[in-house]
């Protein structure tokens, strides 16, 4: 449950760092600002450190999963303890990665997408931030998918109390649906790659951040509805405060 609060925190962080700079965008728009205010490198670096927390809280629960499953009698990595250690590791290294950038000076303000993000082009800052937010915990996340089906399906061979087998199929489950959520946001976020991609080689489009974190605003939208039915224990605490509103609400007509 622990590891399922961080996803909902994290993404809720991404979700508003999104929303914060979408409406300065508005706001810049509306009133034809076309220069960087004090926060603008500030949004940047939450904007970097949101979503590395979001992708890595995916990760956390992978690799929880993975130790339930293959390391089921060492119950050390079944604790809170354990968790809390992760996720506590997870946020320092996420807070602390797009350092880099700022101190290099990499962040720098976009006058036509009006936000500062690091430049787009052949650089160390912008692979750096592409490995650390996508690609090194995707493949992890993709290694322990596989790891784990190769394990249930030995495991379905053997002769072993059906409870360990089926408490192995369900965490393969959760990290199923861990890796459907990991790949709506790949799917949703090709415009972003291939604008990175493109500008190896050429300038990309004007409004290039405009139209890549419009599909990113997308699949957390998505992203957010699939966890939202994956996740039972959230699925039902929702469901009954909609139920108890919807009594008052009838008990008031």
């Amino acid at each position: 449950m622990m590891l399922t609060g961080n996803i909902c925190l994290s993404a809720l962080m991404c979700g508003c760092c999104m929303l914060a700079m979408c409406l300065t965008t508005f706001k810049n728009d509306l009133n034809q600002i076309q220069f960087q205010d004090s926060l603008c490198i500030f949004r940047a670096y939450i904007t970097y450190v949101s979503g590395a927390l979001f992708i890595n809280s995916f990760l956390l629960t992978a690799i929880r999963q993975y130790f339930t499953v293959i390391y089921r009698n060492h119950l050390y990595f079944q604790s809170i303890r354990f968790q809390f250690l992760l996720i506590c590791l997870t946020w320092i290294l996420g807070l602390l990665f797009p350092m880099p950038t700022i101190f290099t000076g990499d962040i720098r303000y976009n006058v036509d997408n009006q936000i500062c993000q690091v430049y787009l082009g052949f650089s160390f800052s912008i692979i750096y931030i592409s490995l650390c937010t996508y690609g090194i915990p995707v493949p992890f996340i993709i290694f322990i998918y596989f790891k784990l089906v190769r394990y249930v399906h030995d495991i379905s061979n053997r002769v072993i109390p059906v409870n360990t087998l089926s408490r192995a199929k369900k965490e393969l489950k959760m990290v199923q649906n861990i890796v459907i959520l990991v790949f709506i946001l790949l799917i949703l976020g090709v415009p972003y790659v291939l604008f990175i991609l493109m500008s190896f080689f050429t300038k990309p489009p004007k409004y290039h951040f405009r139209i890549a974190y419009l599909f990113i605003e997308v699949s957390l939208v998505f992203v957010l509805l699939a966890l939202f039915q994956f996740t039972e224990p959230v699925k039902a605490w929702m469901m009954r405060k909609i139920n108890r509103r919807l009594n008052m609400v009838a008990a008031i007509i």
